[in-house]
């Protein structure tokens, strides 16, 4: 019964935003866990692979048609001349993510890893709304034992009080930290033209932050909404702006993607078994996927292109076995990171090559300053900063125990939080659009 009622309250969950798409959901969970009693009957391995594919195209294709439409319908304007009537269709929350779940999900059922499952826990396991809307992208391994498990079934005093700080934890994060360089980011990169080298630097960097602090948030306020249920899902970033590769930053870097790009694309592309050449070439198309994935958009493929770049870069090095020191690694990582955050924000082409123009060519202009000057918030940065470098999230929990200390800092927590959210800035999670 339980689990009938944790089901309904995350479609309810769902279905807040737009009751509509609450069949979108239901019908992807019952196409999948079809697909999913299709391959487990079926004994012939053609037959099983062709269940496969057909499985995934259709995810991919309901993916596509949402995301993507509009992007095939203007590049296909542009080259031939046409005027196609765009569909303007408003992308449903968390499908890419429930999407990639629920693809991973057949892969290994054709694998047979993964035992035959009732409707109702394959649904749950879709469905919980934790995680629903922007990840991490749990796998069933991780997921379903916790279901089945009855000693989750009672109240445990301890789980709620960690997953209360973890969770205002996380609110912390956006509302305070995030969206106060979310409101620098959309200055600069809402008049990129007019940046000057100052502004341009500050407009990147503070999308820098502001993205860490609001994805990295929601990630915590998962974790700790679901530790009220005495369910642990897992960690999606581990500090990687302190990375000294780029190799690094991506296990730190919502980690969960990382984990089915490796799993799921890379590997069954061949990974690093056939030959240093194809090692790379397997990267880099992994890395556009994983571009693509985040946006219907050049910009969003030339990210991933760069960050693929970087790693058959970064492959080099280790295959020369170039060391280069922490700090210098540090330094050239995070700039990395930083630059090609630029087109994963910007606009447009035209937005993100001025913003990196400015950044390189020391171009300033007074309108600019003047635009975004007043925004330097000197504590803001210096929080940030200090925000980075400190011990993540995570890391707090780890060492959260109940007692006088942490109650304090729940309550502290709790009520800046409620003092932010009725503040005048109000911004959604960035990840909701993806």
């Amino acid at each position: 019964m339980s689990k009938v009622w944790l089901l309904l309250a995350s479609l309810f969950f769902y279905g807040w935003w737009n009751p509509l798409y609450v069949t979108l959901i239901i019908s992807s969970i019952l196409v999948n866990y079809g697909f999913h009693k299709l391959i487990k009957a079926q004994h012939n391995g053609g037959r099983k692979k062709m269940l496969l594919v057909i499985g995934i195209g259709l995810n991919v294709s309901v993916l596509g048609y949402y995301k993507y439409a509009d992007f095939f319908i203007s590049n296909f304007n542009a080259l031939t001349g046409d005027n196609y009537n765009l569909l303007h269709i408003i992308l449903p929350l968390g499908i890419s993510f429930f999407t990639f779940q629920q693809i991973a999900f057949l892969v290994d059922t054709y694998k047979d890893v993964v035992e035959e499952m009732e409707l109702l826990n394959y649904a749950l396991f879709v469905s919980f709304f934790p995680q629903l809307i922007a990840g991490p992208i749990v796998h069933h391994a991780e997921m379903m034992p916790q279901f089945f498990d009855q000693s989750k079934k009672r109240i445990n005093a301890e789980n709620i009080s960690k997953g209360l700080f973890v969770f205002n934890m996380g609110l912390a994060k956006k509302v305070i930290v995030a969206d106060a360089f979310g409101k620098i980011a959309n200055a600069g990169y809402g008049h990129a033209s007019i940046l000057g080298t100052i502004d341009s630097w500050v407009t990147s960097l503070a999308y820098t932050v502001q993205l860490y602090f609001d994805f990295s948030g929601y990630t915590d306020m998962a974790i700790g909404i679901a530790l009220f249920f005495n369910i642990i899902i897992p960690n999606n970033f581990w500090s990687p702006y302190k990375s000294s590769s780029i190799k690094e930053f991506w296990r730190k870097w919502h980690m969960t993607l990382s984990r089915f790009l490796r799993d799921y694309i890379y590997i069954p592309l061949g990974g690093n078994r056939k030959g240093a050449f194809r090692t790379r070439l397997n990267l880099m198309a992994t890395f556009l996927i994983g571009g693509i994935w985040h946006g219907a958009g050049w910009t969003f493929l030339f990210w991933g292109f760069l960050h693929g770049l970087g790693l058959v870069i970064h492959s080099f090095f280790e295959k020369l076995k170039i060391r280069i020191p922490y700090v210098v690694g540090l330094g050239i990582t995070f700039l990395f990171v930083n630059m090609a955050w630029v087109f994963f924000r910007a606009e447009s082409w035209g937005d993100a090559l001025h913003v990196l123009n400015s950044m390189i060519h020391l171009e300033t202009t007074g309108e600019g300053f003047k635009l975004i000057s007043q925004l330097y918030d000197f504590p803001i940065w210096v929080a940030g900063v200090v925000l980075l470098f400190a011990p993540n999230s995570q890391e707090f929990a780890e060492r959260f125990q109940i007692n006088a200390r942490h109650a304090v800092v729940i309550v502290v927590l709790t009520v800046l939080n409620v003092t932010f959210l009725n503040s005048s800035i109000d911004q959604e999670f960035l990840y909701f659009d993806f």
